[in-house]
Parts: structure tokens; C-alpha cells; sequence
């Protein structure tokens, strides 16, 4: 139970924090209930991950007419994309075309962070502080953080006492960054740090890229829309709207293959074909064999291995540059655009820093272990998140007794379905552990589902005349139980990688993200509640 809470400067049937793409769904559905709710959000307008990424090379990498609400077929044919990946400005523009359509600014609370938030068992609701000292007393607690939200930044010694200017790829200065004609070092060659990499090269005068882990990474088709082409996919929204939440990744395809159905030059056929596509389509439309079968991954990694081989030519840019110790599609794909090719340019230097690391920052660049110093004018840190659990264990959440989901999640991962935590009650999620987010998921079309499932279940409760509602110790070990047997059968849980927790030193070892298929979690959260929220108390 809180003590001496204070009294609150606001009452509210929801709380939700972020005003990102579940943030304004989730406010839109709520308010549609007639709830009295409100958003509060870090930053200084909507967007979320498409407000705090704007990083040169910022873009989709899933197809922009399936990166969409499909709740209303104005709203979707009522914005047109200019190309097949847009770039983040346009999406930033479309994030502001879905908020000022829905008339959501006036319920959001922006340049405002939650810091605390404290269950009382006794009244059942949430007391919420933020960084103004506003305090807020709720019913319900609704989390709407992203999955990717909490960049890790201090990663080294000394970073404070660099004479340039130093920042990671998701607080990109809104005014912009002075690099024209300066040294520039990126640490991180992930799907952000590549995208930077091939953006920036023609722009600095020299590009150190510091390589620890090399990616495989597939070449990107992006053609510009015809007036014709928009047509094209506006003309298919009712297709979209009835296919993609049932699919395996939330895209709109899926996988058409069967390994041992094919002889090896019809595989080699199949592979080839898909490639060409320019797209995820060969890491999640191709051979689901590849998540499972040591051999079939073998093969489909050695075909990635082979195209980038004969694009970076040079050995020591292969060793550096492609993977041979994990299996394509186990970590996340990125997509490139002459990426490869930028370490043929006589101003960038890869540096590989497995066998010898980074040592520290000093004034003058990157000092590594060997004691070799890289001197530098900007450093641009690609180096990930805390995914999953960072953006919540940043705020002090206190649930039943006072427990600490920091402390809590700091033993063991845990939630039921993704939605609910044991011993949280009345806080619900969307886009943390063991639900589909991030990892084999087309964002918008997981999280649609997860804010419509709270939705529903709040519409359930007040018509019912529940007032709280908890996950249960059982229905949370059992979904637990389901998420790691089926993490267990494919080989991303052999890996190491931020899908597992491994980029943060101490986290618990877990598959973040729940591996068995947007559709089948779709249809499991619904049976869940079709048989009156199995799994969780509603009292």
C-alpha cells in the first residue's frame, strides 16, 4: 500500500506513457469509451521511436502501406508514401498527420517524463509522478514505451571528457549535427549504424567504423511511388486489414516454402528470386526451416555470406564484415543501400574491436586496448538498446507490498502474454517481453493488436463491473512456460544478441521477444479472453 502519497493534481480513468505509434492508438480507443485519459510523453511531440530517430539514414525497413493503423480506411487512404521505405522525415510527417486526424494533441502532456509510479492496494489504483512534480492519480497504468526506447549511451570510460561532440543515434541533435568535413567515428554496425555509415560517408572527411559483431545484411529495393502505385496499395487495404494479423511476422508475406520439398537448384532458384525482392522477404518469407535446422541455416547463411563476398572482396573486410559464428535470420536483418561498398572508399577505416576493444574515451577519439588511438572530431555511438525491459525499469514502478519491477525484472524476465505483470495489477503493456514486438514483427501490426486486446479489456470490466484486474502467479509461469519451450526449438535462443539480452551486461537471459508467430499469439491472447481473461483476476 503507498504511504503519505501525496494528493494528486489529476484524476484519470488511464494513464498511458508514450505518444508513440501504441501511445495514439491506445488514446485514440480509450477515449472512443469515453474514458477521461491522458498521454504524457518525454518528448516534445508525437512519434516515438520516428521522433527521437532522426539520425541521417533514418528510414523504414518494413514496406510503408503495411507500416499502418488499418482501424480505418480514411485514415489509411488518406496519406500517401512517396517511396516503398520511406525516410524519417516522412514518417514524422505521417505521425502528425495521425494525431492532428484524430484530434489526440489535446491529451497529451509532451516534454513531460513519468518518473515514479506506485500501486495502492488499498483504493486499487496507480499514483503517477512526473519530472514537473504533477502527480496523478489513475486507475490504470498503461505502457506504451516501445521495445526500443532506452538507448545505451555510457558504455565507456573517459566519454565525458572527449573534446568533440559525442552522442548515440536516437538523441541525434533536432538541429542537426556538425560533421561536413570532419573525423568521424561510428561504434556499432547494426541496422542503425549502417544505415549512418552509408548515409554520412560523402559527407565527412574521414569515417572510422569501430566493427565488434558483423551483421548480415541484405541490399534494399526502394523505388519511388507512382501515383499509379499508390492506387495500387490503397486498392488493398481490405486485403491488408484481414491478412496481416494473421501471418507469422505481421508482414504480408509469410512463408511459402518447404526445405525438403525442393531439390537443391529449386532451393538455390527460390533463394536467388527473394533476394532480388529487395526486402525482409528472405529472412521472413522464405524457409521458416532456418529458425530450426542447423543444416538449412548453414546453407541460407553460406548464400548471404556469398553475395557479400563478392561485394567486399577484400578478406580483411570479410573477416571483419560477415558473420561466421551465428545463422542468418537469428539476429536482426538489416537492410543496405552500397553499404558494403563504403569500405572501398579511401576515407573510411574498418576497425574491428572483438580481439582488441574500445579501452576508453579520452580527449582525442578512441583509445583501444592495444593502445592505439583513433583521433577524432564526432562520435556517433550505433550501440542499441536495452530492449524490452530498459524503457520500464527507467521509472521507478512500485506494485503490491512495494515490490520494484526493476528488481523484479532484474531476476527474471517475466509477464503474462506481454500485457500484464504478476504483482502489477491494473498496469497494462504493450511492447514488452514475451509478446512479439520488435524481433519478427512488423511493429504496427503487433501493437494494433495489443492496445485493441487492453482496449477490449477495459470495455469488458466496466461492463462488468470490475475494477482491477491482476495476471496470475499460475496464468504467468504457464505463459512463461509456452514462451521459453518455444524460444527453445529454433535457434535465436542459441545466440547472442539484444533478441536474448546478451548487449547488456548483468540482464537476465531470456528470448525477449515470443518467437511462435504474431497470428498464433494473436489467437492465444483472444482465447484468453473469450474465456473470461484466463490468467489473469478480475476483481
Amino acid at each position: 500500500m503507498a504511504i503519505g502519497t501525496p494528493t494528486a493534481h489529476r484524476t484519470l480513468d488511464a494513464l498511458i506513457i508514450g505518444a508513440g505509434v501504441a501511445g495514439l492508438y491506445q488514446l485514440h480507443l480509450l477515449r472512443e469509451q469515453g474514458l477521461n485519459v491522458r498521454v504524457f510523453e518525454t518528448a516534445a511531440d508525437v512519434g516515438g521511436t520516428w521522433y527521437w530517430n532522426r539520425y541521417p539514414g533514418a528510414r523504414f525497413d518494413s514496406e510503408a502501406y503495411i507500416y499502418q493503423y488499418l482501424f480505418s480506411e480514411d485514415l489509411y487512404k488518406n496519406w500517401s508514401w512517396s517511396q516503398r521505405f520511406p525516410d524519417q522525415p516522412e514518417i514524422e510527417r505521417w505521425m502528425h498527420y495521425v494525431a492532428d486526424s484524430l484530434d489526440l494533441r489535446r491529451d497529451i502532456s509532451f516534454s513531460t517524463t513519468v518518473t515514479s509510479a506506485e500501486y495502492d492496494e488499498k483504493s486499487g489504483r496507480w499514483t503517477v509522478r512526473t519530472d514537473s512534480g504533477e502527480v496523478v492519480d489513475t486507475q490504470f497504468l498503461i505502457t506504451c514505451c516501445g521495445m526500443l526506447s532506452a538507448p545505451l549511451q555510457d558504455l565507456f570510460p573517459g566519454q565525458q571528457d572527449f573534446a568533440g561532440q559525442i552522442f548515440h543515434t536516437s538523441r541525434w541533435p533536432r538541429e542537426g549535427a556538425e560533421i561536413a568535413g570532419k573525423r568521424v567515428g561510428v561504434i556499432g554496425t547494426g541496422a542503425t549504424g549502417i544505415q549512418v555509415i552509408q548515409t554520412i560517408v560523402d559527407e565527412v572527411a574521414d569515417l572510422t567504423v569501430f566493427v565488434r559483431t558483423p551483421q548480415y545484411a541484405l541490399p534494399m529495393k526502394n523505388p519511388s511511388y507512382s501515383a499509379d502505385d499508390v492506387a495500387a496499395y490503397k486498392a488493398r487495404f481490405e486485403e491488408l486489414r484481414s491478412t496481416l494479423p494473421h501471418t507469422f511476422t505481421g508482414f504480408e508475406y509469410d512463408f511459402r516454402y518447404v526445405w525438403d520439398e525442393l531439390t537443391p537448384e529449386q532451393r538455390r532458384e527460390v533463394l536467388e528470386e527473394i533476394y532480388e525482392n529487395g526486402s525482409l522477404q528472405l529472412w521472413l518469407a522464405s524457409f521458416a526451416e532456418m529458425f530450426f535446422d542447423e543444416a538449412v541455416s548453414d546453407e541460407i547463411s553460406e548464400f548471404v555470406r556469398e553475395k557479400m563476398r563478392a561485394r567486399l572482396v577484400d578478406p580483411e573486410l570479410c573477416r571483419l564484415l560477415i558473420p561466421e559464428d551465428y545463422g542468418f535470420g537469428t539476429h536482426r536483418v538489416p537492410l543496405e543501400t552500397g553499404y558494403l561498398e563504403v569500405y572501398h572508399r579511401p576515407n573510411v577505416t574498418a576497425v574491428g574491436v572483438r580481439e582488441n576493444p574500445i579501452s576508453r574515451i579520452v580527449p582525442e577519439g578512441v583509445l583501444l586496448a592495444d593502445g592505439t588511438l583513433y583521433e577524432l572530431d564526432v562520435i556517433i555511438l550505433a550501440t542499441g538498446f536495452d530492449a524490452g525491459t530498459g524503457a520500464l525499469t527507467r521509472i521507478d514502478i512500485r506494485g503490491v507490498g512495494g515490490r520494484s519491477l526493476k528488481d523484479d525484472w532484474s531476476r527474471d524476465i517475466r509477464t503474462t502474454m506481454g500485457l500484464m505483470v504478476h504483482g502489477y495489477p491494473n498496469m497494462l503493456t504493450t511492447a514488452v517481453p514475451l509478446a512479439p514486438s520488435a524481433a519478427l514483427c512488423n511493429m504496427t501490426t503487433c501493437l494494433q493488436q495489443q492496445t485493441e486486446w487492453i482496449d477490449e479489456c477495459i470495455r469488458y470490466m466496466r461492463k462488468n463491473g470490475y475494477t482491477v484486474i491482476e495476471a496470475t502467479e499460475e496464468g504467468e509461469a504457464a505463459w512463461v512456460s509456452h514462451h521459453d519451450e518455444t524460444a527453445a526449438a529454433n535457434l535465436i535462443s542459441k545466440t547472442n544478441s539484444w533478441y536474448t539480452g546478451s548487449n547488456v551486461e548483468g540482464k537476465p537471459r531470456r528470448v525477449l521477444s515470443y518467437t511462435g508467430g504474431v497470428g498464433t499469439y494473436r489467437e492465444k491472447t483472444l482465447e484468453a479472453a473469450a474465456a473470461g481473461y484466463k490468467g489473469f483476476e478480475l476483481r
